[in-house]
């Protein structure tokens, strides 16, 4: 596919008079037609700026012999929807902008592709239409937004939402909460820790598929701006070279992504991401593999939720991705030899990268902890996986045994905890909140922080087919697999059963006799878990398909195929 399908040849000159009406120039047209993805909406506070960045990367595309049109996708603020109906959508969202791009490339034959997300579907549904499409392509983010400063302190989104849990603690007022809203988001741009949306943009950095300083860049740097213009300009060398995204992100590569992400701490929501991304390009992907890889990468790299006082920022001004990468690559615990968006392989790529501030980036010889930052659990009650972000927690060896408390849904549950009937020692288990009884596989931010702000969060375990958002910490379990509308054994627990999680085995344990276990399977009700989805969406709505169509968390929750795998 290329764009001489539409502007080649007699036969053509229909579509050639539609493009005049576009305002193009001979010369323009023949030039490779560029497609520049812009997310931008008004909802969004990290997409507020991307029409600037949207007119830089045109300036760089024209300037190296490209003609650059803009198309625009959707995009959910997770903040704005985290807590109510809302977030059914976010996570169901990446499916539609992977699938909007592809029809806006394929139909009008476009050459080449660049991506401009910021928030946390967008960018890993894009890297999904990109493996999908395979293009040349490149992707370029809005940047994260800088911390803000309340009584003295930094603060962010995330610290805002555990606010909430001491004025339901009844240690602040609601007055002292406004005054602490209005300090804690200063800048467009991404939430400014290591949470979801920075995650998935430093990944793409990781992976290849962005220039350095993507991932860590503020949104309100005019060096942004640069990085913009030169994504513009360095599309036209990836069309020129034949240098496509299945060219860069393979095996190899994802193996990179999951080793970054162990030294940085990512957000949990990356396992769901790349598992889909890899999907997309017919890439094999074993969840076990990650705690693999985290057996051998330290933590080196902590950022907030895991730390207060390091933001991305900071990590920027460290060295940013390319520091991390150095660190890892230098240690040959990242493969250097894959291909990049630069035109270079990653070794070539960070040969003058430094680490500027080891107290941002420690060496590995003094990390923060000499395993990765996330943890894949497997045992009955999550056969096929789990995970936790262990970067976030004070102690990593936990062993925790206590009786279950169950809800169906998160909102009984943000409830039970609102109202004090969650206590110390807890196992709070929130179900059917996985990608098809959500439907959607709702963020449980609000639950965390809450509990959080409460200081529960190391004394009560969460456990969830749902997830976390990138800000949650604590011990918070999430993707359990298979969820409980699909029959998983997390549909069968009840109230005051015995759960125990080990976190140096990894592993994550229903007590109960096999007979019981086995009567209570008995009674699963299989319609169950469409029954929520058409109650939130109805039959002809967007999560009523979703989830007729959604694979399992282990699976990245990615849609079915067509060849029915």
């Amino acid at each position: 596919m290329n764009s001489d399908a539409v502007k080649k040849g007699i036969d053509r000159a229909p579509h050639r008079s539609l493009l005049r009406a576009l305002g193009l120039t001979d010369r323009e047209m023949e030039k490779p037609l560029v497609g520049v993805v812009n997310s931008f909406n008004e909802l969004v506070p990290g997409h507020m700026h991307l029409r600037q960045l949207t007119d830089a990367v045109k300036a760089g595309v024209r300037e190296n012999g490209g003609t650059p049109l803009e198309f625009p996708t959707i995009g959910v603020c997770d903040g704005i929807a985290m807590g109510h109906e809302g977030m059914h959508f976010s996570l169901a969202s990446r499916e539609l902008i992977a699938d909007s791009i592809e029809i806006m490339a394929r139909a009008h034959c476009l050459d080449a592709l660049v991506f401009i997300p910021s928030y946390d579907k967008i960018v890993p549904g894009m890297l999904m239409a990109a493996m999908r499409l395979n293009l040349p392509s490149i992707i370029v983010s809005g940047g994260p937004m800088l911390p803000g400063r309340f009584q003295g302190e930094e603060v962010n989104l995330i610290t805002v939402f555990e606010a909430v849990g001491k004025v339901h603690a009844g240690q602040e007022d609601e007055e002292w909460l406004k005054s602490y809203e209005q300090k804690a988001c200063p800048t467009c741009g991404s939430c400014a820790g290591m949470f979801t949306a920075n995650s998935m943009n430093c990944l793409t950095e990781v992976l290849g598929m962005a220039l350095p300083g993507n991932g860590t860049i503020p949104a309100v740097y005019s060096e942004r701006i640069v990085l913009a213009k030169e994504s513009g300009y360095q599309v036209m060398n990836l069309w020129r070279h034949n240098i496509r995204p299945r060219d860069i992100v393979t095996k190899a590569s994802i193996a990179n992504g999951i080793a970054a992400d162990m030294a940085i701490g990512c957000s949990t929501n990356t396992i769901l991401h790349l598992p889909a991304i890899a999907y997309e390009g017919e890439i094999d992907f074993d969840l076990a593999e990650v705690n693999a890889v985290s057996d051998k990468t330290p933590q080196i790299c902590k950022l907030s939720p895991a730390v207060n006082g390091h933001y991305l920022v900071d990590l920027n001004e460290a060295g940013g991705i390319s520091a991390v990468l150095k660190t890892l690559l230098d240690a040959d615990l990242i493969d250097g030899s894959v291909m990049t968006v630069s035109g270079t392989t990653l070794a070539e790529r960070l040969a003058k990268a430094e680490v500027k501030d080891a107290a941002v980036i420690r060496p590995l010889a003094n990390p923060y902890s000499p395993k990765g930052g996330l943890s894949i659990l497997f045992g009955d009650l999550a056969p096929e996986g789990a995970v936790i972000k262990v970067g976030a927690l004070a102690e990593q060896d936990v062993v925790f045994e206590g009786k279950a408390k169950v809800y169906d849904g998160e909102d009984a549950a943000a409830d039970a905890i609102r109202n004090g009937k969650i206590k110390a020692g807890d196992v709070l288990i929130i179900r059917y909140e996985g990608p098809r009884g959500g439907p959607g596989m709702r963020e449980m931010l609000g639950p965390t922080a809450t509990l959080a702000g409460m200081g529960l969060d190391s004394t009560v375990a969460l456990l969830t087919d749902g997830r976390f958002s990138g800000g949650s910490r604590g011990l918070s379990i999430g993707h359990i697999s298979p969820e409980a509308a699909l029959g998983g054994e997390i549909a069968f627990v009840e109230n005051g059963d015995t759960i125990k999680i080990d976190l140096n085995k990894r592993t994550i344990d229903w007590l109960l006799p096999e007979e019981e276990k086995e009567a209570r399977r008995q009674k699963f009700d299989p319609t169950k878990g469409l029954q929520k989805a058409y109650q939130v969406a109805g039959r002809t709505g967007y999560l009523g398909r979703y989830a007729q169509f959604v694979q399992s968390a282990n699976k990245g929750a990615a849609f079915r195929s067509t060849k029915g795998d």
